[in-house]
């Protein structure tokens, strides 16, 4: 671990949205590469990046849409620089195809997902969590993923150092899978001092240049990467590949291509996740929830536990890999689990996968944009209690 670039930090307490504190974070993480095809809702994030770019001596570049935004970010990855991207639904679509590639060649870099509501062009203004299991599956073929899920401004900070992080540490892509409502919030975020922030190196390949295998992992799964500017020969392609990166198509290299970017992410699962939770021990009914809803849960909560609802909460910060573990532990000891989120049960069913008829669960359609969001939860978790009696 390294300390943060002083050039890249500014130290201090400020008022951001989490598109600004997103950039904030890039920066301090040592990102000095953007590339995007504009897109709503996460332009301020764009117009962040541009108005520090001089200060910072980083690159921005606009491609001519979403599928050469991130090919441009994964060739930036490979001359040396910490590379991102911002996004949002339609975008995000586009980049799968090349999703697979940063899988396959094991680039390191971090893809901002600003989630809008609905399908195709959707509502642009309006948040939505509908893309949460297309970071999982979107890309075609067998692959692991890392997705983080920001609930405010701070954390849109915070988490955005912890995706470069995450990403030079296993050399695969990271997402952060933020929305609109978090994304265009203004609150007060602290951005420490660069000596106090931890920023994880990348694994550099310090052999004879003729040696070099781009694939060779170590005992961890990982390969040592390099500057492809300075000197070194060898082959990438998004093709079942050997150690050295030449295509080798036989069913032997394929195995060992897909089993470890499986098991880089798989075997480490327990490091990666990471989630808060509170007042599970001896509770009835857990809440699962990400993002923004997360902020209306506590509301909920905090009035189902005046009425003298044993209720607690799992809140996920790491929504992939899922902490399936947990929710199987927990499970065994609480009646029900309500998940609400801005979609028609995504992470429900991923919930219900793990509790496995341990406990009922149900699925709540959250809508940010009404009134009476708070009142469905409370709801919900009264209604769940009942139906599991």
């Amino acid at each position: 671990m390294l300390k943060a670039d002083s050039k890249g930090v500014l130290s201090g307490t400020y008022n951001l949205s989490g598109n600004e504190a997103c950039i904030e974070g890039a920066f301090v993480a040592g990102c000095r590469f953007l590339g995007v095809y504009p897109i709503v809702p996460s332009l301020e994030a764009v117009e962040r990046f541009l108005n520090r770019c001089r200060e910072t001596g980083a690159t921005f570049i606009q491609m001519e849409d979403e599928i050469a935004v991130l090919a441009a970010v994964l060739g930036a990855v490979w001359t040396g620089r910490k590379a991102m991207t911002v996004t949002s639904g339609p975008g995000f679509s586009l980049m799968m195809e090349n999703v697979g590639l940063g899988v396959m060649l094991e680039t390191p870099c971090v893809i901002v997902d600003v989630q809008r509501f609905g399908p195709s062009e959707g509502i642009p203004n309006r948040a939505g969590q509908g893309d949460i299991m297309q970071a999982r599956w979107g890309s075609h073929g067998d692959y692991e993923v890392i997705a983080l899920s920001p609930s405010s401004p701070q954390e849109m900070f915070d988490l955005t150092i912890k995706a470069f992080n995450l990403a030079e540490e296993y050399r695969t892509p990271v997402m952060i899978m933020t929305d609109e409502s978090v994304a265009h919030m203004k609150e007060e975020i602290t951005i420490p001092p660069a000596a106090d922030i931890k920023i994880r190196r990348r694994r550099y390949y310090k052999g004879p240049k003729n040696n070099y295998l781009p694939f060779k992992w170590d005992k961890n799964f990982i390969p040592r990467m390099v500057d492809i500017g300075k000197g070194y020969k060898f082959h990438v392609t998004g093709l079942t590949h050997n150690e050295r990166g030449y295509p080798v198509i036989n069913a032997e290299t394929q195995e060992l291509n897909v089993h470890s970017i499986l098991n880089k992410i798989r075997l480490n699962s327990d490091k990666i996740v990471e989630f808060e939770e509170k007042n599970t021990q001896d509770a009835d009914v857990v809440v699962v929830s990400y993002g923004i809803t997360s902020r209306d849960v506590s509301e909920a909560v905090e009035q189902a536990r005046k009425e003298g609802i044993k209720v607690g909460t799992l809140r996920l910060i790491t929504v992939w890999p899922f902490p399936e573990k947990r929710i199987a532990e927990l499970a065994k000891q609480v009646k029900a689990f309500v998940v609400p989120e801005i979609n028609y049960g995504q992470i429900y069913f991923e919930v219900e996968r793990c509790v496995r008829g341990e406990a009922n669960t149900l699925s709540v359609f959250h809508d940010r944009s009404r009134d009476n969001g708070i009142h469905n939860i409370l709801d919900a978790i009264k209604r769940a209690l009942k139906e599991s009696k």
